[in-house]
């Protein structure tokens, strides 16, 4: 009989789920990090005070979004997959999932800093762990000394299975001297984007029933 080669690093369905996400791990090293003890595994110590509380006031204005005068879709789409391919070039990715504190709205981090990690690990709440999917955040986050760059994007999707429209967000944040702050402001932001969306859908279709009806 042939066994799956599978072990810490190497997980066929988190790959999957990664290359969905516009990321393959080539190094075959890629941490799904939903616990502490996800992190000791991934050879990473975590962090002793947490939750870990995030100030992003100073930051949100230094994350822009995808569309406005100072980043284009062009411009962002491009950073994207460019950081994408270079993260799938890493020796070792490490993926904190969760919830944005006080929300309910999942997000996958993916990144190769092993200092930030732990960080990003502690600010999120933990959500229950199922088999790896889709989360309406994305977050490309790559530590390197050749380009800075963040900001982030909302897009519509339609969901495949039910036909519904619906809102994800991409974060790219790229630098040598990456921030928490900076990572976590991009996640705020994209939440506030989604729902905005998602009230901007729940007001057209009231309004398109309004009118069915009279």
């Amino acid at each position: 009989m042939a066994f799956p080669n599978e072990y810490p690093g190497q997980n066929y369905d988190f790959n999957w789920a990664l290359n969905f996400d516009g990321v393959t791990p080539l190094k075959k090293s890629s941490f799904r990090i939903m616990k502490p003890l996800d992190l000791k595994i991934a050879g990473l110590n975590p962090l002793t005070n947490t939750p870990l509380k995030v100030c992003t006031l100073s930051e949100k204005g230094n994350v822009p979004e995808a569309g406005a005068d100072s980043l284009s879709f062009e411009a962002f789409d491009d950073v994207a997959q460019k950081t994408k391919d270079l993260l799938s070039n890493s020796d070792t990715l490490y993926c904190p999932e969760g919830h944005i504190p006080s929300t309910r709205t999942g997000v996958r981090i993916i990144t190769n800093s092993s200092k930030l990690a732990p960080k990003l690990l502690a600010y999120l709440e933990r959500m229950p762990k199922r088999g790896p999917s889709a989360q309406p955040i994305t977050a490309y986050i790559l530590e390197t000394p050749e380009e800075d760059f963040r900001g982030y994007a909302i897009e519509e999707v339609e969901d495949v299975a039910s036909g519904e429209v619906k809102s994800v967000a991409s974060v790219v944040v790229v630098g040598k001297q990456l921030k928490v702050e900076t990572v976590v402001a991009g996640l705020e932001l994209s939440v506030s984007g989604l729902l905005e969306d998602e009230e901007a859908r729940k007001k057209e279709a009231e309004e398109a029933a309004a009118t069915e009806e009279s």
